[in-house]
């Protein structure tokens, strides 16, 4: 079945024909513009306007487009995560913010050396790390790639954790007695590479913000993180007065 062809004679309902078209010219991305009206699918599929309000009204109801009474029809936008400089930000907390479901796909969780993560850390070279990596979603969306290093004498015991879906800071503190209080963090623009293009499900013309993290507990060092983050979900917010100027720091 192709768009604007419905079967008559199938046993399955036209609306359902309809809902299971429109699903997939969503996916497609066919209404990047704006999402037909009720009048417009009618006349492209033939359909009764009844037939047109069922569909509609079940793609509502699974949130992928929004309508209202006397309203056009109009695709639903993802969340936009939102990070405000100047203030200790968890990406797990502001996905579920926005009454999205973050989940992780660990890609790596081990102990190894790194010796310019380490200086970085203010550590000897060869001393070991631990090193998470995982993929981090948004309900079914790929958001970012978040790789951290922390000192293994500290953060040992989050070895055998499993974080997909679990907030590393709140674990850090939990299982390590380590709470991370403040530190410093570069947010830039950056165009991804095909490998990471292909892991954020992303298009060649959509840019990344490459977010890097120095975390402290007071004064110590105690992680080292990289985040590579989809641009078009993501934003960087800071508040400012005539008294006090912009108010940057912190980070993810």
């Amino acid at each position: 079945m192709t768009a604007r062809t419905l079967d008559r004679l199938a046993g399955e309902p036209l609306w359902a024909q309809l809902l299971a078209d429109l699903r997939r010219r969503l996916e497609r991305d066919e209404f990047g513009v704006a999402f037909p009206g009720e009048l417009a699918l009618v006349a492209e599929y033939g359909v009764s306007r009844h037939t047109v309000r069922e569909a509609v009204r079940r793609l509502r109801d699974e949130g992928l487009v929004i309508a209202g009474r006397g309203r056009t029809p109009r695709r639903a936008e993802p969340a936009e995560i939102e990070q405000p400089l100047g203030e200790i930000f968890s990406l797990f907390s502001a996905v579920e913010a926005t009454g999205q479901v973050q989940r992780s796909v660990v890609r790596t969780l081990d102990v190894r050396a790194d010796g310019v993560v380490a200086a970085r850390l203010g550590l000897e070279e060869s001393t070991p790390l631990v090193h998470l990596e995982r993929l981090r979603f948004a309900d079914a969306d790929p958001l970012a790639v978040d790789r951290v290093w922390l000192p293994e004498r500290l953060a040992a015991p989050l070895l055998d954790v499993d974080f997909s879906r679990t907030a590393l800071y709140t674990v850090y503190a939990a299982r390590c007695g380590v709470r991370v209080t403040g530190g410093s963090e570069r947010v830039r623009a950056v165009v991804p590479n095909e490998a990471e293009r292909e892991l954020l499900g992303i298009g060649a013309g959509v840019a990344a913000f490459a977010i890097d993290r120095l975390g402290c507990a007071g004064e110590l060092p105690v992680e080292w993180r990289q985040t590579l983050v989809r641009a078009d979900r993501f934003s960087v917010t800071a508040r400012f007065s005539a008294r006090d100027g912009y108010r940057m720091g912190g980070g993810i």
